[in-house]
């Protein structure tokens, strides 16, 4: 039977009746909790956790919660040592790729007037940064891409050669990016954070909620293999994102490139190198 912290138990209505160890992904231990009443729920704990960590997860899926577009878990209980969500599980049904990507627009079109969110939150393991900005590319350069480069540097990860390319590339987004509104953005949007509901609906999972530029979720989706072709086209009819996105997706992804050296190491550093290159650098 899985560990479940008691801070977390103290704040279920029922007893639990058995925990048992599921998948969770790289980075926490989960469980799937069966009370004595029926219910079923999902538990996510890390044995040395960043300070905020799973607070700010709630606090992620609660504003895209709010925003009645796609499902989100639950959120049952939070505290320092984890996460308790309503337990979602099912098969896609044969229209998810077209729902998920008519519900992930209108996830896009809750937008506010600045860039970031109300709290700094997490990327994986990463903390992330979330400024408060007016001008979404001071808001990708410095909050997203220099933020991890640096981090990388630091870390002897990269060069400051390869930061001064960075440094370069992160002044000059205004040259293939267009302007676009902050959206609220699930923030981490691979195929591992899109999920299935009971009634085979969509469900988004493990965010790193803020508000930013909408192409930049779209563009994860293409970073570790892409959507059905149904959900690209349900997302544009449905967007005001414009039909060459994809050419600026690998700068996007930039981002989650940079964060994966920073979390994993080795062979990313050549991905980062060759986006660079790429834009020019």
């Amino acid at each position: 039977m899985a560990r479940i912290p008691e801070s977390l138990a103290a704040q279920i209505d029922s007893p639990i009746a058995t925990a048992q160890p599921v998948g969770g992904g790289s980075i926490n231990d989960a469980a799937r909790l069966t009370l004595e009443d029926g219910r079923m729920l999902f538990l996510k704990t890390h044995p040395s956790p960043p300070a905020g960590f799973f607070e700010a997860e709630a606090a992620g899926l609660q504003a895209l919660g709010n925003a009645n577009a796609v499902r989100i878990p639950a959120v049952v209980a939070v505290a320092e040592e984890g996460l308790i969500l309503e337990w979602l599980d099912g098969r896609p049904g044969q229209d998810f790729a077209r729902q998920l990507g008519e519900q992930l627009a209108q996830l896009h079109s809750v937008t506010a007037g600045e860039f970031g969110f109300g709290r700094d939150n997490f990327c994986g393991l990463t903390p992330q940064p979330n400024p408060r900005m007016q001008d979404g590319f001071r808001f990708f350069a410095e909050a997203r891409l220099l933020h991890q480069g640096r981090m990388a540097q630091d870390s002897g990860r990269l060069e400051r050669a390869d930061v001064k390319k960075l440094e370069w590339v992160a002044g000059r987004l205004d040259r293939w990016i267009p302007e676009q509104p902050a959206s609220l953005i699930h923030g981490d949007l691979w195929s591992g954070n899109i999920h299935c509901g009971p009634g085979g609906e969509p469900v988004l999972i493990d965010p790193a909620t803020h508000y930013g530029w909408a192409e930049a979720d779209l563009a994860m989706t293409t970073m570790f293999g892409s959507q059905p072709p149904g959900f690209y086209e349900a997302y544009l009819a449905n967007s005001p994102v414009d039909s060459d996105w994809q050419e600026r997706a690998p700068l996007y992804n930039l981002y989650h490139e940079l964060n994966h050296l920073n979390l994993f190491g080795g062979p990313w550093a050549g991905g980062v190198r060759r986006t660079l290159q790429r834009f020019g650098a």
